[in-house]
Formats: structure tokens, C-alpha cells, sequence
């Protein structure tokens, strides 16, 4: 039994606690200390699993597709973000539907804070947490190039900064939405790449991704303006409570803090839309640049083998000597003057 409930500590998710309810009583959980036991198992799952998807998927077409080792690198990026973005993304809408988060928006907001999380939204966000964590010793297990690191540090730390942000501060619903968003438009991103490196004049992929992440960019600042704007000013406790999750309502009542709050929202996502533009430009300078290198190339090919001049023989060669097909010469014989 001791043994058992060591295990325990590590599997599954603490501080469970009964909510009475109309129906009877309901576990939900809350956050502690030992959710850091928790997170450490998972994070050797997510390694090991890191690892059968890089051995029996990615490197089995690394190896038909011979690709360089820049290639190779941003491939096997791409190729474990696909799996996880996948795997997240229908996880989350599995989580959000089923608790009614989308068929009722108000419940982001309403009865906040949510100190108790049901059972798969805490343990979702133990695995989220867990999985970027992992990131951390996969940038040495994968051999990543020292170009790349600083670029995915940042990305992971603000995947981190940001669940756990949500996972702390008692925002789960909303973070859940934006998780949602935010996956979906990555793994068309990595999706693509993966396409482009079979083929690169294969750029659909991309076009699908631009229209995706700019839907989702207006989801998720329509969502921070009715939640930040709308909702939260209207909780009933806006009381500063610690220790019952209530950090910083109270501070919505003021507008001034509010308007700050939503003018620093729309500034990151407009700094995000000019690198998402700037990027699009980019690919389409290097498209239309590529389109007339190879028009030019082949103008130029056409003109050479159109100055080449062509021998025509009257006759053949025979020592040298240009013969007639009747054995006579082909010169023109000179008429005697009478």
C-alpha cells in the first residue's frame, strides 16, 4: 500500500477535493506543490515518446528523402510538432466541448476564480506543462544547431510562461480556448513545412496556414476583449482573496487598468501580425524572384539554340575531301571559251 500511493503521487493528479452539487457530490481538484511530483513523471513519458516517434516515423523518411542536415534538423522539428499539435489540438476540443466551454462563453468568466478543475482539464494542463519542459533536454538529445536554440528557448518559455500563467492564476477555461487557437494554427504551419521539404514547389499548405492564423489571431483578440473587457469586470467577487484564487479581479474595476491591459493585448497581437506579414512578404518576393530567374533562364536557352548554326553537306567526306553522291565533285566546272 505504500508503495501504491508513492506511485500514485506520480501518475495521478493531488489535491483532489468533493464539491457537494444538486446531484450529489463532484471531484474536482486544485493546484499544489505536489503537482511538480506529477509533472517530472510525465516529463520522462513525453521523453520516451519523443523518442518512438523520432526512431519509427521521422527518421524512416529522413532516409528516403536524403535531405541536408539544415533540412534534417527543422524536418524532425516540424515532424514532433505535427504529432503534438495534433494530439493537443483534438485533446483540448475534446475538453472544451465536453465541459461546455464553447456552447456557453459566459462560463469563461463567470464564477471566477475556478480554484476546482475537473479531472481532464488538470490533468491536460499537467501534460502541457510537462511536454515543454521536455523541450529543454530534447534541444541536447536532438543535437540542435546553436543557431536554432535561442529561437526555440524563446518559444518555449513563452508556451510555458503562458499555460502556466493560466494554470496559476485560476484561468484554465480561457486558456484552454487559446490553446485551441494557438495549436491549430501551428500545426497547419509545421504541416506545411513538412510538405514544402518532400516538395518544394508545393506551397498550398502555406496559403491554408495564412488564412488559419489569421482567423485565429481574431478569435483570440475578440476573446481577450469580451473576457478582459466584458467579463471579469462583472464577477461578483472582486475582492482581493489569495487564498481562494482571487488574484487580480479587483483590478479590472478600474478602467484605466483595464484599457492598459487591453492596449498591451493588442500591441503583442499586432507586433505578431506584422512578423506574420512580413514573413508572407518575404515568400512572396523569393516565389516571384524564383519565377523569373527560371523565366530568364529559359528565354536564355531559347535564344542560344536558335543562333546555332546549322551544316547542311552538298555531298560526304572522303579523305577530307567533300565527294558528290555520284562520285563527282561538287564543284561547278568552269565552260571553255570557244
Amino acid at each position: 500500500q505504500v508503495t501504491a500511493k508513492t506511485a500514485f503521487l506520480f501518475i495521478l493528479p493531488q489535491y483532489n477535493v468533493s464539491v457537494p452539487t444538486a446531484d450529489g457530490e463532484l471531484v474536482q481538484y486544485h493546484y499544489g506543490l505536489k503537482d511538480l511530483v506529477t509533472i517530472l513523471f510525465y516529463i520522462f513519458i513525453a521523453i520516451i515518446l519523443h523518442a518512438v516517434v523520432q526512431e519509427y516515423a521521422l527518421d524512416k523518411i529522413n532516409r528516403r528523402l536524403h535531405l541536408s542536415k539544415v533540412k534534417h534538423s527543422k524536418f524532425n522539428e516540424s515532424g514532433q510538432l505535427v504529432a503534438f499539435h495534433l494530439t493537443s489540438m483534438i485533446w483540448c476540443l475534446y475538453v472544451v466541448v465536453t465541459e461546455g466551454y464553447i456552447s456557453n462563453p459566459r462560463s469563461l468568466w463567470e464564477n471566477y476564480p475556478h480554484v476546482y478543475l475537473p479531472f481532464q482539464v488538470k490533468f491536460f494542463y499537467l501534460c502541457q506543462l510537462a511536454y515543454w519542459l521536455h523541450a529543454l533536454p530534447e534541444l541536447y538529445f536532438q543535437k540542435v544547431r546553436k543557431e536554432e536554440i535561442p529561437r526555440q528557448l524563446r518559444c518555449i518559455a513563452l508556451y510555458l510562461v503562458h499555460i502556466a500563467g493560466a494554470y496559476l492564476l485560476n484561468l484554465t477555461r480561457l486558456g484552454l480556448i487559446l490553446l485551441l487557437l494557438q495549436y491549430l494554427a501551428e500545426f497547419f504551419f509545421h504541416m506545411a513545412r513538412l510538405v514544402c521539404f518532400t516538395d518544394e514547389n508545393n506551397e498550398k499548405l502555406f496559403n491554408v496556414w495564412a488564412v488559419v492564423f489569421v482567423v485565429t489571431k481574431l478569435f483570440t483578440l475578440t476573446l481577450y476583449i469580451l473576457v478582459i473587457g466584458f467579463g471579469l469586470p462583472r464577477v461578483e467577487n472582486q475582492a482581493l482573496d489569495p487564498e481562494r484564487g482571487n488574484f487580480f479581479s479587483f483590478l479590472f474595476n478600474n478602467i484605466l487598468f483595464r484599457m492598459s491591459v487591453l492596449l498591451l493585448v493588442c500591441l503583442f497581437q499586432a507586433s505578431v501580425m506584422w512578423r506574420f506579414i512580413h514573413f508572407q512578404l518575404r515568400r512572396w518576393r523569393e516565389y516571384w524572384n524564383e519565377q523569373s530567374s527560371r523565366k530568364r533562364a529559359a528565354a536564355a536557352a531559347g535564344t542560344k539554340q536558335q543562333a546555332k548554326p546549322l551544316k547542311r553537306d552538298s555531298g560526304y567526306h572522303e579523305n577530307g575531301v567533300v565527294k558528290a553522291e555520284n562520285g563527282t565533285s561538287p564543284r561547278t566546272k568552269k565552260l571553255k571559251s570557244p
